[in-house]
This record gives C-alpha cells, structure tokens and sequence, in this order.
C-alpha cells in the first residue's frame, strides 16, 4: 500500500525508465495506492498498446461476458488478455447501456437525456479508443463534435470533467460501493483503470482521479459488479456474467 506523495514519486521514476525502454516492455502497470483511508488498485496503460472492447463472439453472436472467455477466444490467434475490467452498465440481457463501439461498427446508440439511476446522473461520458490515443469524452460533448472511435463504450457519471469534479458529488454521501473507472491524460496518451478494494462513495472515487492521479477527464464504468483481470498481480475477479469488457490484448506467452 503507498501513500499519494509516494506513489507520484514512483510513478515518476517509471516514466522516466520507461523513455529508456521499447514502447512495448511494460504493457500494464498495475499497484495498490491509500487515498482518503481507502485502498483502490491503478493499472496505468500507455496508448501504444492494443485497447479493446469486448462484448460477443464475433462467429456466435453470444454474449463473452468474463475474462476467462475473452482470454481463450483471443488465445485461438496467439494473443492474450493482459488486463480487463468491466467497462459500462448493460441490461438484463447483458446488452450495453447507451453508446457501444466495437471495430468502429456501432452496436447501441448513445444516450444524451437524463434519467434514472447512475448512468442518467448527468453529465455522463464516452470512453473512445482510437489508433493513437483513447479519451474519456463528456457525452454531449461527443455528439457534438462527432468523435470517430474504433471502440467506444458509454456509462456514468462523469467523475471528473476538465479538471472538475462531478457537480452532484457529496463528500459525506453514504452511499458506498465497490467502484471502478477509467481516466485519461489531456494527451491521450495514458489511461488509467482504477478500482476500489473495499466502498467507497462517488466523492472519494472521483477525487482519487482529481487529485491523485491528476488527470483532466474521467468516467465512472459501474459499482457492486465491478472487476478486475491482472495476470501481472495474479489477480481474476470472478462473479456473475458482464456486458461491456474493456481489455488491454498482447501476444500469448
């Protein structure tokens, strides 16, 4: 478990072996962090690796819905799952919730009226991936300048939009849950997965991303369902059948 000021100091220290390294050394950088009395798992991805959305066989049509199955599906062409984690709501069936891209064909529409619930908690957000970058995108934002992305997944609140935290966030709510997220440099360049290891309300989830990891936008994926895949840390968080899978995908080793 680190601390704030010692996981920036780390987290420098890995940028800058990182530059002497090739593009590809360290694919997933994963490690536990406290923020405000809580303990939360960051896996930092760099935007040259291969990022993908996951939610049916492509030669099925059914629904993956874990990361053992997406693991074997991907084994068949020499690859593997190096890290994944749940990425948006989705409903009974396991079909998302708003705006799902996958291999730049979209699946489900995108949602820009309130509503019920989390994901209508407006101002919800788009997690786009593109070939040289991936963002964390506000919603109506999105719409409005027509973003082209090869994966996209929708989901909500935003926890943090321009630097700002998500306006309706009460900092003694005590509505607490497992939480994951995901949160992106201005850039493009780095993505940030995080989950909490015990619950949390949407005030210290939204503030780890604000403050700690200090990034400009981030996007809450879902709560009391929320897992985590990390071979790197031996980890594999099993439970009940997802939707939207986000996954980071390397060669098979």
């Amino acid at each position: 478990m680190k601390s704030n000021v010692i996981w920036k100091a780390d987290r420098i220290a890995a940028l800058l072996l990182a530059m002497a390294l090739p593009a590809k050394a360290n694919a997933v950088n994963c490690e536990t962090i406290e923020h405000r009395g809580a303990n939360f798992t960051v896996c930092e991805v760099d935007a040259s690796q291969e990022l993908r959305l996951f939610h049916s066989d492509s030669a099925t049509g059914k629904v993956l819905g874990s990361f053992r199955k997406i693991d074997n599906m991907l084994s068949e062409d020499g690859q593997s799952l190096m890290m994944a984690m749940n990425a948006g709501m989705y409903h009974n069936d396991l079909g998302p919730v708003g705006l799902f891209v996958e291999n730049g064909i979209e699946q489900s529409r995108i949602v820009t009226s309130d509503g019920p619930g989390n994901f209508g908690l407006l101002p919800n957000g788009v997690f786009c991936i593109r070939d040289t970058r991936a963002d964390v995108i506000e919603s109506l934002r999105f719409v409005e300048q027509e973003y082209a992305c090869d994966f996209a997944t929708q989901s909500g609140p935003m926890l943090v939009i321009d630097g700002k935290l998500h306006p309706r966030f009460l900092k003694h709510s005590d509505s607490r849950y497992v939480r994951n997220g995901v949160g992106t440099s201005e850039d493009g360049q780095q993505i940030y997965f995080v989950i909490s290891e015990e619950p949390v309300n949407f005030h210290t989830f939204g503030t780890l991303f604000r403050d700690v990891l200090e990034i400009p936008q981030a996007l809450y994926f879902d709560g009391k369902v929320s897992r985590l895949y990390a071979p790197g840390i031996s980890r594999h968080d099993r439970g009940f059948p997802m939707g939207p899978i986000v996954g980071v995908v390397g060669p098979a080793e």
